[in-house]
C-alpha cells in the first residue's frame, strides 16, 4: 500500500483526544541539547504554533500536518553509527508515545527503534518504552484529564490577565482572549499550549510548578473540575516529583565486602527492594576510587537522561568524616555526595542516598552515658488568614527564578547513624539500617506513602532496637539514622510492586 495513504488511515483512526496527547507527548518540552543536527526552526514556535491554531480555529490540519511530517522524517531517516542525532531522541520519544497511547503506527520501523537504542548503550531492561516517556509530561496529562473544558478556560482567561507574561508573544495573540475548549480534543490543545508557554518562559519545569499552580488555584472548583476532583487534588499532584510509570528510577548499590560481615545480604536486600520498587538496578561490589569515578562517567551517557530519579546505597567501614574502598583507601564523604547529584542527567531529578557506613566510635550506651539532643521550636502561622498574609512580603513574578539551580536541590542523603557514633551491624545479616529500611519500604509499596515517612518511621523503628558491640566489653547501646533533604517535591514510593525476574525483550 502507498505509504501516503497508510499514513492518512493512521491519522484518521486516532481520535482527537488522543492527537492532541500525542503532539504533547512527541515535542518533549526538555529534548538535550545541543546535540548533532539540532539546527532546526526554534523548537518552542514549532511546538506552539499548531497548538495555538488548532485551539484557535478547531481545527486540527496543522496537528495532522506535524504528525505526517514526523512520520515521514522517520521512514526517511538512516541511523548513523555511534553519533546520537536529535532524530534519534524524536524517533524514540514518537515510539513511546504512540505505545503508551496504543496507537502505533503499523508500518512503524522497529528494527529502526532497536537500533538507536544500541547507540544509547541500553540494556534489555532499558528497552521498555515506558523508560522513554518524560514523567513529568505524564503528571501534566492527569492534570489535564481532570480539568474539565470551563475549567482550563478559566486558567486562559487567569493567563492573559498577566500582561507582563504574554506581552509581544504571536501565539497567544493568535488564540485570542475567548476560546471555546468544548469542542472535543480543543481542552486538551489549549491546556498544553499553556504548559508549553509556560516551559518557553522559563515559569515552570519538572520540578517548579508554582505557576501553573497559581493559574489552577483561581478555577472556580464546582465548573473545573471533572467528578471526583477538586482544585487542592490536582494542586496537590503538581507537588510530588514525577516518576510515573515503570521504571522509578535508576539504583547504584556500592557495596564493601572485604571485612565486613554480612554484606551480601545487603546487597541482596538492597537489590531485591530496587525490582521491588520498580528501579532498573547496578551493583559495584568493593568499590574504589577508579570504580567511582568510572560509575561517574558511565552516568553521564545521554541515556540516564531518561529516567526520573537515581538512588544510591554506599556501604562501608567510615569515621566522622571519610569512608573506607575496598582497597584500603578513603574518600570524603563529602566529596562523594557533591560530585553525583552535579551530574548533568540527574538535574531537576530526586536523587537519594543512603550512606550505611559508622561515622565514628561513639555509642550511645544504656548504662550511665547520657545522650545530649537538641530541639527546635518555631511559630506556627497559618498563611491563609488575610491578617497574616497582610504582613508577608508580596513576591512578584520578577523576583523569582528558576533557571539556575544549586547542585545540591532535589537531593535527599540518609544516614545510618549520626556524626560521631557507630552504625551497628548483625554477623550474618549485614547492616541493621539496611535490613529494616529494605523491610519498611517493602512494606508501604501501594499504600501512597512517601519517602521521607518511612525514614521517619525508620529512624523510629531503629532507635528501639538494643544492639551490643562485638568487642570484648560487649556494651549495650542505641542508634540513631537522620536524613538533610533539599528536596522541593514529595517523592512518593510506586503503587506497583514490581517483580524480581528480568522478563523485558527489545524493543518494547
Amino acid at each position: 500500500m502507498d505509504e501516503v495513504i497508510q499514513v492518512t488511515q493512521w491519522l484518521s483512526s486516532i481520535t482527537l483526544r488522543t492527537k492532541a496527547k500525542l503532539f504533547f507527548f512527541t515535542t518533549h518540552a526538555d529534548a538535550p541539547s545541543p546535540m548533532v543536527g539540532s539546527n532546526d526552526v526554534d523548537t518552542h514556535e514549532e511546538t506552539q504554533l499548531p497548538l495555538a491554531t488548532t485551539a484557535a480555529l478547531h481545527n486540527f490540519k496543522n496537528i495532522d500536518e506535524f504528525l505526517k511530517k514526523k512520520v515521514n522524517t522517520f521512514s526517511c531517516y538512516n541511523v548513523i553509527e555511534n553519533e546520537i542525532t536529535k532524530t534519534d531522541y524524536e524517533y524514540l520519544r514518537f515510539y513511546s508515545a504512540c505505545k503508551y497511547l496504543d496507537v502505533v503506527p503499523p508500518f512503524l520501523d522497529l528494527e529502526k527503534i532497536s537500533a538507536i537504542q544500541n547507540k544509547f548503550e541500553m540494556t534489555d531492561e532499558e528497552r521498555d518504552y515506558r523508560l522513554l516517556l518524560d514523567s513529568a509530561d505524564l503528571v501534566l496529562e492527569k492534570v489535564c484529564d481532570s480539568l474539565k473544558p470551563a475549567g482550563v478556560s478559566q486558567m486562559w482567561t487567569a493567563l492573559r490577565k498577566d500582561r507582563n507574561l504574554i506581552r509581544g508573544v504571536k501565539t497567544i495573540d493568535i488564540i485570542g482572549f475567548f476560546v471555546d475548549p468544548n469542542p472535543t480534543g480543543i481542552k486538551e490543545c489549549l491546556f498544553f499550549f499553556i504548559v508549553r508557554f509556560l516551559q518557553k518562559a522559563d515559569k515552570i519545569n519538572r520540578v517548579n510548578t508554582n505557576r501553573l499552580e497559581r493559574l489552577i488555584a483561581q478555577c472556580d472548583e464546582s465548573s473545573s473540575c471533572e467528578e471526583g476532583k477538586t482544585i487542592d487534588f490536582i494542586i496537590d499532584s503538581l507537588r510530588f516529583y514525577p516518576t510515573e510509570l515503570y521504571p522509578f528510577g535508576f539504583c547504584l548499590i556500592m557495596c564493601v565486602i572485604e571485612g565486613r560481615d554480612g554484606a551480601m545480604q545487603e546487597i541482596e536486600k538492597t537489590m531485591e527492594i530496587s525490582r521491588h520498587l520498580g528501579m532498573i538496578t547496578h551493583t559495584e561490589k568493593n568499590p574504589t576510587k577508579e570504580t567511582i569515578e568510572l560509575v561517574k562517567k558511565e552516568l553521564m551517557k545521554p541515556k540516564y537522561q531518561f529516567y526520573s530519579s537515581f538512588t544510591c546505597w554506599f556501604m562501608s567501614h567510615g569515621d566522622s568524616n571519610s569512608m573506607v574502598l575496598a582497597d584500603g583507601e578513603t574518600i570524603e564523604r563529602e566529596w562523594f555526595l557533591t560530585s553525583f547529584p552535579d551530574i548533568s542527567t540527574s538535574q531537576l531529578k530526586p536523587k537519594v542516598f543512603f550512606m550505611v557506613s559508622c561515622r565514628g566510635a561513639n555509642k550511645f550506651s544504656l548504662k550511665g552515658d547520657e545522650f545530649e539532643g537538641q530541639s527546635a521550636t518555631c511559630d506556627y502561622y497559618d498563611i491563609g488568614s488575610a491578617l497574616i498574609r497582610n504582613r508577608m512580603l508580596d513576591i512578584t513574578d520578577s523576583m523569582r527564578d528558576i533557571s539556575y539551580v544549586q547542585p545540591m536541590m532535589d537531593t535527599l542523603v540518609a544516614y545510618s547513624t549520626i556524626l560521631g557514633h557507630l552504625s551497628g551491624r548483625a554477623n550474618t545479616h549485614g547492616s541493621i539500617y539496611v535490613d529494616r529500611a529494605c523491610v519498611l519500604m517493602s512494606e508501604n509499596i501501594s499504600r501512597g506513602r512517601s519517602l521521607t515517612e518511612i525514614l521517619e518511621h525508620l529512624s523510629q523503628v531503629l532507635h528501639e532496637i538494643l544492639q551490643e558491640t562485638m568487642d570484648e566489653d560487649r556494651i549495650v547501646y542505641k542508634q540513631a539514622c537522620h536524613y538533610d533533604s533539599f528536596f522541593r517535591k514529595t517523592l512518593k514510593l510506586p503503587y506497583t510492586r514490581h517483580p524480581t525476574e528480568d522478563v523485558h525483550s527489545a524493543p518494547q
